[in-house]
C-alpha cells in the first residue's frame, strides 16, 4: 500500500555504545515535579496529583546547537531526567513500572516563558510555549541494564560554566515508577514513549551564544550552544 504523501522520517535517538537507535513514539512531560521549582513558579509544593503535557517526537534533538525560537524574548532552560520505554500498557502498577523502561538520558525542556505566561493568563494550552522545533535537546540514551534505575543523583545545569540549576533525583515529588503508573491511567503507553520527568529549581533565560551544559551524575551529560 502506498501513501498519498511521503512518509515522515522516523525520530531515532542514539543509544550509548551502540549502533542501534531508539525509535520515538510519543513524548510526555511532567509539570512541577520538584517542590523548589513549584515554589519558584508561584505554586504550592504539596503532593497533588501530577499533571502532564506533551511535546512532539521531532522536538527531540541530539545536535550540538539549539536554535533560539522566533516570537519569544524569554526562553528558559529546564534540565530533566528522561525515561525511554521499551514496553507499556494501561493502568501499570508502580511495582511493575520499572520493567517498562529501556533506558535513561538527560534532556532540556526549553520553554518560551513569555508565551507560556500569556497562555496561562488566558487559560489557553501551553503548546506554543513547549512544543516548538528543537525544544528538547537530549543526550544519548543509556540502557538501564548498564546503570540500573537511578533513584538519586546530582542533576545540574550550567550556562557558560556558571551553575544555574542543581538538585537531586530524590527530590522528585513523583518518583519514576509513580510517574509511569499515573501516566498509564490517562494514556495507553507503548514502546518508544519518552517521558521528561520535571526540573529542579533555578530555571532562567538563555541568550544567543550561551553554552548550556547539563548532566545527571551516573546517567549522562549534554552540551548545546544557543544559536
Amino acid at each position: 500500500m502506498t501513501t498519498v504523501i511521503p512518509l515522515p522520517a522516523p525520530v531515532l535517538l542514539a543509544v550509548m555504545n551502540s549502533e542501534q537507535t531508539f525509535p520515538v513514539r510519543r513524548v510526555y512531560c511532567v509539570g512541577r515535579n520538584y517542590a523548589a521549582h513549584a515554589i519558584e513558579m508561584g505554586h504550592d509544593p504539596t503532593r497533588e496529583p501530577p499533571f502532564f503535557f506533551q511535546k512532539n517526537p521531532d522536538n527531540l534533538a541530539q545536535g550540538a546547537e539549539f536554535p533560539y525560537p522566533p516570537l519569544s524574548t524569554d526562553v528558559h532552560h529546564e534540565v530533566e531526567l528522561v525515561i525511554a520505554l521499551k514496553q507499556g500498557g494501561d493502568a501499570i502498577s508502580a511495582a511493575d513500572a520499572l520493567d517498562c523502561i529501556y533506558g535513561y538520558a538527560v534532556g532540556i525542556d526549553f520553554t518560551r516563558r513569555d508565551l507560556q505566561a500569556q497562555a496561562k493568563a488566558s487559560g489557553k494550552p501551553w503548546t506554543a510555549a513547549k512544543a516548538f522545533e528543537h525544544s528538547a535537546p537530549v543526550s544519548q540514551i543509556v540502557p538501564a541494564q548498564a546503570i540500573g534505575h537511578p533513584v538519586n543523583g546530582n542533576i545540574w545545569l550550567k550556562i557558560n560554566g556558571e551553575t544555574k540549576q542543581q538538585g537531586d533525583l530524590n527530590q522528585m515529588i513523583w518518583k519514576v515508577p509513580e510517574i509511569i503508573a499515573e501516566l498509564s491511567k490517562l494514556f495507553t503507553l507503548a514502546a518508544g514513549d519518552v517521558i521528561m520527568t520535571g526540573t529542579p529549581s533555578g530555571v532562567g533565560p538563555v541568550s544567543r551564544g550561551d553554552v548550556v551544559s547539563c548532566g545527571i551524575d551516573g546517567v549522562a551529560a549534554l552540551t548545546v550552544t544557543v544559536v
